[in-house]
């Protein structure tokens, strides 16, 4: 498919803005009489799924902050009298890879080999990601450990009565609080540059942790001798990777507010220049900006802006991980040969799958094909 197509993640309705005349606004787009394109839906649709049945010869290194999503599950006993609390009797605890150990997760589960490369403590946390990773046959010889650091955790503690959905009451967070010697980040350069030599793309995903620095970034992308695809998730500070090397960016909307100090809401005008602004300053290729039941806004080169609607419901469920799910989606398909626009709508296909789900979670191969196969049919109909 042409980058100059139009094309959706759900029914290929997507509105393209932007083609030398700038951004038209919300209304005017919609009240503007649209004719039929000669080409199906479906025809579109359907190589989005050939794009998707190529993710397992794909090799992606996958950088980033782990962390240790923790649950704690509870059933509620009784009202403390102690104070106004409620007293849970622990039922059953879940360390799942949470941060970018779930991109990581999400990449493996999509058919990708992941070549992670991370730090974790020298605890149980830590142990808990490796025993996971190493479970589920992907590579741990690029986690490396540090001796009095601290694995980033998120535990979360859900209370319910039995037979109803458990819902979150609280939730404790531990972070290290040294930074990394240079030692381990010598060591870090070293596992990236390495692991390019046979990757198709590289992924980021910054927390905010420490394992993963501009600076770092910048060494990396420097030293190689090839091509590739390399998209960043950064939770924190995205400007700061500007000039890095990196081809795209996949922030959610109030990261992209966070960056121009400003509220986007239904303001098309506000997102259009927040999104331009930053991929001129950082000098990317695209620009993908998800933004919850209003779907996402990619940005592109050419002064493009192509908005997508949500997948699915937009009722979400959790959210949870959403964003691991989308750059995950996003670099596979990227490397795999996707345009920009087409990887933007199977990671929105994927990012609609994965709210549905409770907690930190991944989107299978098979369960991304199914709900193109899906819209092939509907569109069919």
């Amino acid at each position: 498919m042409a980058r100059g197509e139009v094309a959706s993640a759900a029914r290929l309705d997507s509105r393209r803005f932007g083609t030398g005349r700038g951004l038209d606004s919300e209304a005017a787009a919609m009240k503007r009489p649209t004719s039929p394109k000669p080409a199906s839906a479906s025809a579109d649709l359907r190589e989005l799924a050939e794009c998707v049945e190529k993710f397992s010869g794909k090799t992606i290194v996958l950088l980033g902050d782990f962390v240790a999503d923790e649950f704690r599950y509870g059933d509620i006993s009784r009202v403390s009298r102690e104070a106004p609390v409620l007293i849970l009797k622990h039922r059953e605890t879940q360390v799942v890879p949470g941060g970018g150990a779930n991109a990581a997760n999400n990449l493996a589960s999509l058919g990708a080999k992941v070549l992670p490369i991370t730090v974790v403590g020298n605890d149980d946390a830590g142990d808990a990601l490796i025993q996971y990773f190493r479970q589920k046959g992907m590579s741990t010889s690029g986690i490396l450990r540090a001796k009095g650091r601290a694995t980033p955790t998120k535990t979360r503690f859900l209370a319910g009565w039995a037979h109803t959905v458990a819902q979150q009451v609280l939730r404790f967070d531990y972070e290290p609080q040294a930074s990394l010697p240079e030692a381990i980040r010598k060591k870090i350069q070293q596992k990236v540059s390495t692991n390019l030599r046979r990757a198709d793309a590289l992924a980021i995903s910054d927390y905010g942790f420490g394992v993963v620095t501009p600076e770092l970034v910048r060494q990396v992308t420097g030293k190689l001798r090839k091509s590739l695809p390399i998209a960043l998730d950064a939770r924190y500070q995205l400007h700061s990777y500007a000039k890095s090397g990196i081809t795209c960016a996949t922030p959610n909307e109030a990261e992209l507010e966070a960056e121009h100090h400003t509220t986007i809401g239904s303001n098309a005008e506000e997102l259009a220049r927040a999104g331009r602004a930053t991929l001129a300053s950082m000098k990317l290729q695209a620009l993908l900006v998800t933004r919850g039941r209003h779907g996402a806004a990619l940005f592109e080169a050419g002064d493009r802006l192509t908005h997508i609607p949500v997948h699915g419901s937009d009722q979400a469920v959790d959210v949870t991980g959403a964003g691991d799910t989308v750059l995950a989606a996003y670099i596979v398909a990227l490397a795999c040969g996707a345009s920009p626009l087409e990887a933007a709508q199977i990671a929105n296909i994927a990012g609609g799958l994965v709210v549905m789900k409770r907690g930190t979670a991944t989107v299978s191969r098979q369960e991304l094909l199914d709900a193109i196969r899906g819209e092939i049919s509907g569109t069919a109909s």
